[in-house]
């Protein structure tokens, strides 16, 4: 059989390292953005919410483009297709902010109240939205690469003939 010591538990106290104290000039800064990011959210909000309304007046704007141009790509898309689309982009504005909006509510509650874990709440936040943009950027610049690439290759084949 193996020898198992006996470990006496550790306090919490004695575990903890020095915490990270926030100064009052640090705290004005926060409130601060708190409140520019209570008034970017809000106007994502409304972009969001105009950008979902205008999703639902595809048909209207098909309509209008196929008398014009009848062979336009956007024919090819169709109405659902468009409303989709408008929906989809409607959502990648409201996420972000989303994420600001809770970050302002979490950051005024610390501020105001002095709470930790609205501040680790506020944090956790800003982390997600910056993630997000992060992944977003990554996706463009993955897209941007492959583009260049597949223009190198169409004109390095086009050369060839």
């Amino acid at each position: 059989m193996d020898n198992f010591e006996e470990i006496d538990p550790v306090s919490p106290q004695e575990d903890e390292v020095e915490a990270l104290w926030v100064s009052e000039d640090v705290r004005s800064y926060l409130y601060e953005t708190a409140k520019w990011t209570k008034f970017l959210s809000i106007v994502g909000f409304v972009f969001a919410g105009m950008t979902a309304i205008g999703a639902f007046g595809a048909g209207a704007v098909l309509d209008t483009v196929s008398s014009v141009t009848p062979n336009s790509p956007l024919m090819k898309i169709g109405a659902a297709g468009l409303t989709i689309m408008y929906l989809l982009i409607a959502l990648f504005i409201f996420y972000p902010s989303y994420l600001l909006f809770k970050f302002s509510a979490a950051t005024n509650q610390a501020v105001l109240f002095a709470d930790q874990p609205s501040l680790s709440v506020a944090m956790g936040k800003m982390k997600s939205y910056f993630k997000f943009y992060g992944i977003v950027t990554i996706i463009f610049i993955a897209f941007y690469a492959f583009a260049i690439i597949a223009v190198a290759i169409g004109g390095i084949a086009m050369a060839a003939r």
